[in-house]
């Protein structure tokens, strides 16, 4: 179907639910009206660009109909030079509202970061991290709820994992993950010497209970006393939970709560996003194999951003971004960094869905 018949067709069935919303019957029934009313308000931003587009084709038209007068050609001329770019920039931005949106997009996520190559350093490196993406989150009004975390004696984080939850999580957060490195002078080197160190960031969709089935018989469920701070409560008590899928291997602990039931219910959510993320990249695997680019991931090996503290610089390698102002950034200020990130994607999605339509 071609651009012009998507959006009509579009614009047709939003002025439909904006019929339907004013139904006597169907505002007497609440869950047909949220339900109308969602998909009304997931329309609407496209709806409104294309009117507006409309209008700027109606607008030419009409300058293109006065430039046959010889007394305002000249204004019709400037008229439609003015006019023409912003009608560019309208289609390009609707082709871009018409991609297939990901259905992730717009789910809660499963933050993992772990310290990696460095030592004590590396850690923490992990915990500046996840404190960038939790002023993010704040940021954003959404809300970071720790289900594990692990700390050294110096204040880093071996591992954290945490639940971000709000709107467009996903989509925001999707790209965060790979390799992180930094390069500064550590706190504890004392003849000035730049390290290099790492910390590992996985981005997960949360997964909901009806897309992901984990079978009882298929886990091995063991509990321990908790190790770290807490106090005679937590380490004495069995209530950390350690579980073990056992056809895919994978294990996610959980001992932050003194509540072993709370524990395993954190635990699982942490499973079923993981065992969510195997199946998407057993799929992902499988568009490789008969595409050669793939958008939307990236090779969790991969080195993806560079901190450097010395030059104030923060880079991103993908799309080659180069940012100095370092401290707004692990600030939480990562919207500068976020947006090029997020609009190369779209790009390279629109560049393949037109590849292949051709």
């Amino acid at each position: 179907m071609e651009l012009r018949e998507r959006l009509d067709t579009i614009a047709a069935r939003f002025d439909s639910l904006g019929a339907q919303m004013a139904d006597p019957a169907i505002v007497g029934d609440p869950d047909r009206y949220r339900q109308i009313a969602k998909s009304y308000s997931d329309l609407e931003h496209v709806v409104g660009r294309y009117r507006e587009y409309q209008k700027v084709e109606g607008e030419i038209g009409d300058a293109r109909a006065l430039e046959k007068d010889p007394d305002l050609r000249a204004m019709a001329l400037e008229d439609i030079a003015a006019l023409e770019p912003k009608r560019e920039a309208l289609l390009a931005e609707l082709r871009e509202l018409l991609l297939p949106r990901d259905p992730n997009d717009e789910k809660n996520v499963i933050l993992e970061i772990r310290a990696g190559t460095g030592g004590e350093e590396a850690s923490l490196f992990a915990s500046e991290l996840f404190r960038m993406y939790s002023r993010y989150a704040e940021r954003r009004g959404w809300v970071v709820e720790v289900l594990t975390m692990s700390t050294t004696g110096l204040g880093g984080l071996k591992e954290v994992i945490a639940l971000i939850s709000g709107k467009q999580v996903y989509s925001r957060l999707k790209h965060e993950s790979g390799v992180h490195r930094v390069q500064r002078v550590p706190a504890t080197e004392s003849a000035g010497r730049i390290h290099t160190s790492t910390a590992t960031v996985a981005v997960l969709p949360e997964a909901d209970d009806v897309q992901v089935q984990v079978n009882e018989k298929d886990l091995r469920i063991d509990t321990f006393c908790a190790t770290g701070p807490g106090g005679q409560g937590v380490n004495t008590t069995y209530s950390a939970i350690r579980i073990t899928h056992l056809p895919t291997g994978l294990v996610v602990q959980c001992q932050d709560e003194r509540s072993q039931h709370k524990n395993k219910a954190r635990a699982m959510k942490v499973l079923r996003s993981r065992l969510l993320e195997v199946e998407q990249q057993k799929q992902r695997d499988a568009i490789a194999q008969d595409r050669r680019s793939q958008v939307g991931t990236g090779e969790r090996s991969e080195k993806i951003r560079t901190y450097n503290f010395p030059q104030n610089r923060v880079t991103d390698h993908r799309v080659n971004v180069t940012l100095h102002r370092l401290p707004e950034l692990m600030d939480g200020a990562l919207d500068p960094l976020v947006e090029p990130i997020v609009a190369h994607y779209q790009a390279e999605r629109l560049k393949e869905e037109v590849s292949a339509g051709a």
